[in-house]
Parts: C-alpha cells; structure tokens; sequence
C-alpha cells in the first residue's frame, strides 16, 4: 500500500502564496492530483499531473496555480498564487495505486486578513 503525505498548509492573507507539497512512500505511475474540501462543500478537483508532465487544471485555478511533480523523489507540489479567501480548504493529494485510490490525510489552507 502506498501511503501519500501532505505538507505546508497554513494561513496566508489574500494575495499571497503556499506551496503544498505531497511525498509519495513509493513511485507513482499513475497520475497525481490535489483536491480541495472547503467547510459544508464537496471535494472537488484542484489540478492533476500525469507522469511525463501533462497537467490539467480547474477552470478557476488556471494562470494562479501551478502542478509539477518529480518522480525521482516521488512527490507532487502544488504552488498557489493569488490566493483568494475562496481558496479555503482542506487539500488533499490523489493518486491511483494498484487499482486502489490512495488520499493524504489532508492539509488545510486558510486564507483571510
């Protein structure tokens, strides 16, 4: 079973940044993905990275958001710009293994002044 560990939530004001990181306990072939959770809402798709780099975006994170993954160290890393008080959330980390869905225990970002 491979194991997925979130790190660097925390609070940040409107217009600024986090990075979140996600260390895989094993090497993924699968693609990588963030979700987000905020309170009372469904978990829903952030970004996603395939293993030779393909990315996809939710609309509404494009151009704020960047995916990118290094497979040498089996991790993902999702830097934020911009944050919005929108972007509240608890962060997860998704991949694929075996057939089995894998989720990180989460991390959560808040945004507010």
């Amino acid at each position: 079973q491979v194991n997925l560990v979130e790190s660097g939530g925390g609070w940040v004001q409107p217009g600024g940044s986090l990075s979140l990181s996600c260390a895989a306990s094993a090497y993924i072939f699968s693609v990588m993905s963030w979700y987000r959770q905020a309170p009372g809402a469904r978990r829903t798709l952030v970004a996603d990275i395939a293993a030779y780099g393909t990315t996809n975006y939710a609309d509404n994170m494009k151009g704020r958001f960047t995916i990118s993954r290094d497979n040498a160290k089996n991790s993902v890393t999702l830097q934020m710009n911009s944050l919005e008080t929108s972007d509240t959330a608890v962060y997860y980390c998704h991949t694929w293994w075996r057939s089995n869905e894998i989720w990180g225990q989460g991390t959560l970002v808040t945004v507010s002044s």
